[in-house]
């Protein structure tokens, strides 16, 4: 059976090639952005399986994912923790000095970046990053300021939808779809 990558614009997939490192945020990207309280006043949060799973093999590709987030929470830790995730930022609203003090730590520059939030405080990162993305339900400010809008929502496969993009632009896709079917063989 033949791999054949997600079908992406060429002129997107040549302004992604070059990224090294991602920029996410959590709520409304990695989550649907609702921020759900149990009866003993708990934060839950509902993170999809395919957007985890795309931050994987991201990792697995070689590109750095780095979460930058507003919030911390039990929870949040356990699910980046899951993933792998080293470079967290929490509780940061002023997301632009994390980010960069995350690419002086990797030696890496803005011209070798990727970014994906939905909100306002996402803005300064994503308008620095070479290649910015927003889910589909993403504020209107966000979605008209970057350079590709998912057609999944934020917690509903967004992530997963701009890191296929990244790993097709940067040539991992169909290897790591291989890998994935013949490790998967009975």
């Amino acid at each position: 059976m033949a791999t054949v990558p997600p079908r992406f614009a060429p002129e997107l997939l040549l302004a992604a090639q070059d990224v090294r490192v991602v920029f996410f945020d959590v709520d409304g990207v990695l989550t649907d952005g609702g921020v759900y309280f149990s009866e003993h006043g708990e934060t839950l949060k509902r993170f999809s399986i395919l957007d985890g799973y795309g931050l994987k093999l991201l990792r697995q590709a070689g590109l750095v994912p780095v979460v930058i987030t507003g919030r911390d929470s039990k929870p949040l830790r356990t699910r980046l923790a899951a993933l792998g995730i080293e470079h967290v930022h929490y509780g940061t609203e002023d997301k632009l000095p994390a980010a960069e003090r995350s690419l002086a730590a990797l030696g890496l520059d803005w011209a070798q970046t990727a970014g994906i939030g939905d909100d306002w405080p996402d803005l300064p990162v994503l308008s620095r990053c070479a290649f910015a993305a927003a889910p589909a339900n993403a504020h209107v400010e966000v979605r008209a300021a970057v350079r590709y809008v998912t057609d999944a929502r934020g917690g509903e496969g967004a992530a997963r939808e701009f890191c296929d993009l990244l790993l097709t632009a940067t040539g991992h896709y169909a290897r790591a779809l291989a890998a994935a079917r013949d490790t998967t063989r009975p």
